[in-house]
């Protein structure tokens, strides 16, 4: 029972909340309601989902040892010793296999392809990409975007081109958040790469692309040709920009008062923050399907 629940540990399922990403393009295609749109957004994120699984279960084997050194990640099934490294392999594996199988059956060659190269590139990251300055910004962003790209390769929804540039640009400002939390909170040793990163970096570019995503979103919101496909409401899109404008602002005040910058665990540890999002929700509800 006690590995049982090591290995639910290993998986994170509560990362879970990245993957409903793979649900935008049926959501913004107003198609998530329909029978083959809402079959194969969910398909989509279950995918991918245990792909993401497999991989958080390849970096914490890759990590182990490093681990032991972190005041939290210390707790890890794998680095605490609940989990044996024979076991870890052998739930990647499964992990994997079961992932693959059911993109497959999802039936979208594309889909595979970018399952593929999420499984890649984030394979690379486990096995030394995290320990070079840029390159592990990259790929931590690509797994944000794959998530996108993959869910519209499935329901046959492109996005729009001002939304794929939001959805970079607040990767980047997350990415570069979370780095800067782990500069800030944890000793150079439990990551190679903090060596190579200042704090005047970090700070700079990641307001940056968090005006980025700002604007983006905005040009998005405002072109009524680009949503009029698809939304009831489309008037009412500019007037979600602020909500956006909070839902970062708020982002921002939590990462600046501490934590390691984590998406997850910074949307699940603040209610406001979550209203906000709840809120925004709603209204994307309304202005696309009613």
């Amino acid at each position: 029972m006690k590995k049982i629940v090591a290995c639910i540990k290993l998986m994170r399922l509560h990362h879970s909340v990245k993957n409903a990403l793979v649900l935008l393009p049926a959501f913004f295609g107003g198609i998530i309601f329909t029978r083959s749109g809402f079959a194969g957004a969910i398909g989509a994120f279950f995918a991918f989902g245990l792909a993401a699984s497999s991989i958080y279960v390849l970096n914490d084997i890759c990590d182990a040892q490093r681990d032991r050194l972190h005041p939290e990640k210390c707790k890890r099934p794998i680095a605490s010793g609940e989990l044996g490294v024979s076991a870890a392999w052998i739930l990647f594996g499964v992990l994997l296999a079961l992932g693959a199988a059911v993109s497959l059956l999802l039936g979208s060659l594309s889909g595979a392809v970018i399952l593929l190269l999420y499984i890649v590139l984030n394979a690379l990251y486990s096995f030394g990409g995290k320990s070079i300055p840029i390159a592990d910004l990259c790929i931590l962003v690509s797994g944000f975007c794959l998530r996108v790209v993959y869910g519209s390769c499935i329901t046959g929804t492109p996005m729009s081109k001002w939304l794929n540039l939001m959805v970079i640009a607040i990767s980047f400002f997350m990415a570069l958040g979370k780095r800067r939390g782990e500069l800030l909170g944890t000793a150079e040793t439990t990551r190679n790469v903090l060596r190579f990163y200042t704090h005047g970096f970090l700070d700079k570019n990641m307001y940056v692309f968090l005006a980025m995503t700002d604007i983006f979103y905005a040009l998005w919101a405002s072109d009524e040709k680009l949503a009029t496909v698809c939304a009831k409401n489309p008037r009412f899109l500019i007037w979600t920009v602020p909500l956006v404008i909070l839902i970062t602002l708020r982002y921002s005040y939590k990462i600046e008062s501490g934590g390691d910058g984590d998406p997850v665990e910074v949307l699940l540890s603040d209610r406001v923050l979550q209203g906000i999002v709840l809120l925004y929700a709603l209204a994307m509800l309304f202005i696309f399907y009613f």
